[in-house]
């Protein structure tokens, strides 16, 4: 602003009310708009900037360097908070913000246009205090809008920081992020269960698929060994002695009945043979009769020539052949019935239990085999049991409900205390309303009685005010500007009376202008009797920013601000180092 030639430096640690008056120079001096644009406000605009970052009024940033140097800007406040020295140091053109606690300076994380948002986030968690509720507790202006001329809702949130409820608001907001990191680990724990339970469901599906493999296996083995037993064990019941002997005996029979058929082939053929031979013989003897006769043996006519004697004599050798032949026939016949008679019957076929005799002669090699086979097979490890076992007691994961437990009942916990926080009907909120409200309504009615105001003003326990005067109801707006400026500072002090009671002590106070415009004598000089107690009997410094110059004489310091050239400067004795 119009600081800028040299370091101007202002102490804060005064016990008194201090009256901040300015004069123009390069305007005269004189009450003719000299008192105007001297860089009164400045002060507070510079502390409000060091602290928050930005001034009281909506001035852009920019705008607060100096127009004649255009650069190097730099506001720097050095206070004691909870027995702890603080130092910030903040400028711009170059941009710059630096944060000391007990002489070191705090690292800076995330730098924005020369601001850190992590820096300014450590300020104010030190200060536990908002900017709106520094304007109105702190440095009371007349370029802040009155808390009653606030919408309802930045009223209740102003009300809510002032008596505590933010407080449960900001715990609120810690709790909602524990309960989302609740619900992220239930679900995150809902997860890893389902996927136990999904690696299992298919772990158990391979083992009952094993188990199945298994059941085949199991079985075909007791078929095997079934099969081995029982061939074994016929095995043991054979004589194979006897075994040989019936085979010897099969070999007899067999060769025995081959005889039998071979003899009975001969015999049938002999027969038939005989069978035949007789037929020419009758054939023959009818046809020599015939010749006998003269006659043709084939047509029946009567024959005559010596072609007679020749016919006759060929058929009677013939006949003497076949004849011949015959005889021999029925000898060989009889040769075959009289070796059937010889053989006999081959009796019943020998039972035997080895196909071939040289099976029965391997019985013994048999039964060893067989006795091999069934050990062995005996000997079979089952190969799907050791998988079964190894599946069931290492791949199957035993499923834990403990931890998702314990978290199911931490959100339930967290969601139970949110409500408590958050609900307007919480019985916690009602308690600290309750209490808080009535101290905050007891130092304002102290207030207003004694800065002569008659009207009735209370906050209700919705969080709104009701104005009233002699029953009537009023509005901010009915009252006059007199009327207001008195229950902007007699609210303004009630809000503080009420933050220190909750929070800590704040030894400095700043009223600008609020008392010069409406304020008729008497609360002119309630408003000094007020303000000069606070700081004798709270150890405050209250500075009070003025165009009054005939306020000089009622109070014991006055801080000069002299503009001359262009440049503000502070007539006090505060040496800069």
């Amino acid at each position: 602003m119009s600081v800028g030639n040299a370091t101007q430096a202002v102490n804060f640690s005064r016990k008194d009310l201090t009256l901040v008056l300015g004069r123009n120079l390069d305007l005269g001096g004189d009450d003719t708009g000299a008192r105007n644009g001297t860089g009164k406000t400045t002060i507070i605009n510079a502390l409000s900037y060091a602290l928050y970052g930005e001034a009281l009024t909506k001035i852009r940033k920019d705008n607060l360097i100096n127009k004649t140097n255009g650069k190097n800007m730099l506001v720097t406040i050095e206070f004691e908070n909870n027995g702890t020295e603080y130092k910030i140091e903040r400028g711009r053109k170059p941009n710059t913000v630096a944060f000391y606690i007990g002489g070191a300076e705090q690292e800076i994380t995330d730098e924005s246009q020369g601001d850190s948002r992590e820096t300014q986030a450590e300020i104010e968690r030190m200060l536990n205090m908002s900017h709106d509720m520094f304007k109105h507790v702190v440095a009371l202006n007349t370029y802040t809008e009155p808390f009653l001329s606030l919408r309802a809702n930045d009223q209740r949130t102003i009300i809510e920081q002032l008596l505590g409820i933010t407080m449960l608001s900001e715990k609120a907001d810690i709790l909602k992020d524990q309960l989302k990191q609740s619900k992220n680990s239930i679900t995150e724990e809902e997860f890893r269960i389902k996927a136990v339970q999904d690696a299992n469901e298919r772990v158990n599906e391979q083992i009952e698929a094993t188990k199945r493999r298994q059941t085949l296996w199991q079985n075909k083995k007791q078929q095997e060994l079934d099969k081995l037993s029982t061939a074994l064990s016929n095995l043991d019941g054979i004589d194979i002695e006897a075994e040989l002997l019936a085979h010897d005996a099969l070999e007899l029979h067999n060769q025995m009945s081959k005889d039998i058929r071979e003899v009975n082939k001969w015999k049938v053929s002999g027969e038939q043979e005989s069978a035949r031979l007789d037929k020419s013989i009758t054939s023959l003897k009818n046809e020599i009769e015939k010749l006998k006769r003269h006659e043709c043996y084939a047509c029946g006519q009567e024959i005559h020539d010596e072609k007679h004697l020749d016919v006759l004599k060929k058929k009677s050798e013939t006949l003497s052949e076949t004849e011949q032949q015959h005889n021999e026939s029925k000898e060989k016949v009889q040769v075959q019935v009289s070796k059937l008679e010889q053989l006999g019957q081959p009796g019943p076929i020998p039972n035997v239990f080895y196909d071939s005799k040289e099976d029965a002669i391997n019985h013994k090699n048999t039964i060893e085999n067989l006795t091999n086979q069934l050990e062995t097979k005996l000997a079979e490890s089952d190969p799907y049991e050791e998988q079964i076992v190894e599946m069931e007691t290492q791949a199957v994961q035993e499923i834990g409900y403990d931890l998702i437990n314990d978290l199911n009942s931490i959100k339930e916990h967290q969601d139970f205390l949110l409500k408590l926080l958050t609900n307007k009907d919480s019985f916690i909120r009602k308690r600290i309303i309750d209490q808080n409200l009535s101290y905050l309504n007891n130092r304002l009615i102290q207030y207003l009685d004694r800065i002569g105001l008659p009207h009735t003003v209370q906050f209700n326990n919705d969080l709104t005010v009701s104005i009233e005067e002699l029953g009537r109801e009023l509005d901010f707006d009915n009252l006059s500007r007199g009327e207001r400026n008195r229950l902007i500072l007699s609210m303004s002090w009630a809000f503080r009376d009420v933050w220190e009671s909750l929070y800590q002590q704040i030894n400095l106070m700043f009223i600008d202008e609020v008392i010069d415009t409406g304020m008729d004598a008497s609360g002119v000089e309630n408003s000094l009797a007020i303000l000069k107690k606070m700081a004798r009997e709270g150890n405050r410094s209250v500075w009070l920013v003025s165009h009054k110059d005939e306020l000089a004489g009622r109070v014991n310091n006055v801080l000069s601000v002299i503009k001359e050239g262009g440049f503000t400067s502070y007539m006090n004795d505060v040496e800069i180092s």
